[in-house]
């Protein structure tokens, strides 16, 4: 009954696509055609071809999400001799991209499963378990079955943890269940988040949607579900019986402030209210309450939908490692400390960190990942050549960000904040595109697994 309830699902949302693609003019086909011959060269100078370095070293990979899968395939392909060791006891692998389509009704759940063994290169040693203690003093992590394994370079690439429990009366149980819905806790989250939705699109009422305080994984996600929802209340007939409230953290809906501009002025458009200044803090699942903290105190709201985004943190092996930063914005969340550059560690200089454990300013996305991984490889590679390297992480970071169905504005930036596009005169920034849709919902995920396995 509940593969027949998916592909009921999947049928519906793959009919709602078809009625979203209308014939391609001539000049749509070929920027299209050209955003997809640019998006296959698309990678950093330092990732370049070259022979095989020969080397005895032993590089331990901790984390095989993305970056950890990323950095095994790029190192065995530049080294030869070496010892590369990939720990993580995650057997199945996520493409975490794919969850908000999953939300938005367009992909089943099991769209974003697959094994971490079909991207392990061979030759690379895979240990299935978790780091539990990380000792860059003694270079060497132990796992939670008390196995020590030693190194000469560490590369960390854990990912983050999910803090629901920090909001009160919050548990992932409740995912799906009195209104509520959050797309991160993995995909059968996200799919019972879309039949929340779904619901509530149905009917009408309030729906609130929010951010946590912390950094957190792609930051467009929490925006895209509020266009998303705003669509299909469109699309049933339902948009007047309905009221959307997004909850920004602070006075802001978006880092980069040509973007956050443009979100607020489609909001607008659109009728989404914007509250600033609102952390949510509590759930009353049976009230359905939220409580969020304000700069004047409390304040409740009301729902009938609510899409919840948990605070987000280091694992807990890192916060209680010698491996964070010791000081600044970062040391509450426990991201571990590296030259935003390089990605190395600045006191453990045979450390380096990637994807969303790195603590840098940008760069919480799988295209982040894309930029990061080849520039700390390039980097131990120079080290164990006895050379240096001027490669630099300029902080790239891409959100192609969802504005309602069958468009979206493929958002690009660095450390600056400055809009960074890859397809100039192909795909304009910041603008509502069929093509941008296409590139989310078709064209990301062979990039993506080509890029788990060293090639792109």
């Amino acid at each position: 009954m509940k593969d027949d309830r998916r592909l009921s699902i999947h049928r519906r949302s793959t009919q709602i696509d078809a009625t979203l693609r209308s014939p391609l003019s001539r000049r749509q086909f070929l920027a299209l055609g050209a955003a997809s011959v640019a998006a296959a060269a698309w990678h950093p100078n330092a990732a370049q071809a070259r022979q095989p370095l020969r080397s005895p070293a032993h590089i331990v990979i901790a984390g095989a999400g993305a970056a950890g899968l990323t950095a095994a395939s790029r190192l065995a392909r530049a080294l030869d001799g070496a010892k590369i060791t990939l720990i993580d006891a995650r057997r199945q692998h996520y493409y975490q991209p794919g969850y908000t389509l999953i939300g938005a009704g367009i992909e089943p759940a099991n769209y974003v499963i697959s094994e971490t063994t079909e991207y392990i290169p061979a030759g690379v040693e895979w240990i299935q378990a978790e780091v539990a203690e990380f000792d860059p003093e003694a270079n060497k992590v132990v796992t939670g079955t008390g196995q020590a394994i030693p190194y000469d370079f560490l590369i960390v690439a854990t990912g983050m943890a999910l803090r629901y429990g920090q909001i009160e009366g919050m548990d992932t149980h409740l995912i799906g269940k009195e209104g509520i819905g959050s797309i991160y806790q993995g995909p059968e989250a996200a799919l019972a988040t879309w039949q929340a939705m779904s619901a509530f699109a149905d009917q009408g009422g309030r729906g609130l949607f929010l951010r946590p305080p912390t950094e957190m994984k792609c930051a467009g996600a929490p925006l895209k579900y509020a266009f998303i929802t705003d669509d299909y209340l469109r699309r049933r007939g339902n948009r007047g019986k309905a009221e959307l409230v997004y909850n920004a953290h602070n006075n802001t809906l978006f880092g980069v402030p040509i973007v956050s501009e443009k979100v607020r002025m489609l909001f607008h458009d659109r009728g989404i209210q914007t509250r600033y200044d609102r952390v949510l803090q509590a759930i009353d699942p049976g009230r359905r309450i939220a409580t969020f903290r304000t700069p004047e105190g409390t304040e409740e709201q009301g729902y009938d939908f609510i899409h919840v985004i948990p605070p987000m943190q280091a694992p807990t092996a890192i916060l209680n490692s010698p491996l964070p930063w010791q000081s600044g914005p970062w040391v509450a969340e426990g991201w571990v400390e590296a030259d935003k550059a390089t990605l190395r560690h600045p006191r453990y200089p045979n450390v380096f960190a990637v994807g969303d454990i790195a603590g840098v300013p940008k760069g919480k996305t799988a295209a982040s990942v894309k930029w990061q991984v080849p520039i700390a490889v390039e980097h131990l590679l120079a080290e164990l050549a006895g050379t240096t390297s001027d490669a630099v992480y300029t902080g790239y970071t891409s959100c192609p960000m969802i504005t309602r169905l069958g468009r979206a504005m493929l958002v690009e930036f660095d450390y600056e904040n400055n809009l960074v596009p890859s397809f100039p005169g192909v795909i304009a920034p910041l603008e509502e595109l069929w093509v941008t849709w296409v590139m989310e919902t078709m064209g990301l995920k062979p990039t993506y697994l080509s890029m788990l396995r060293g090639r792109a």
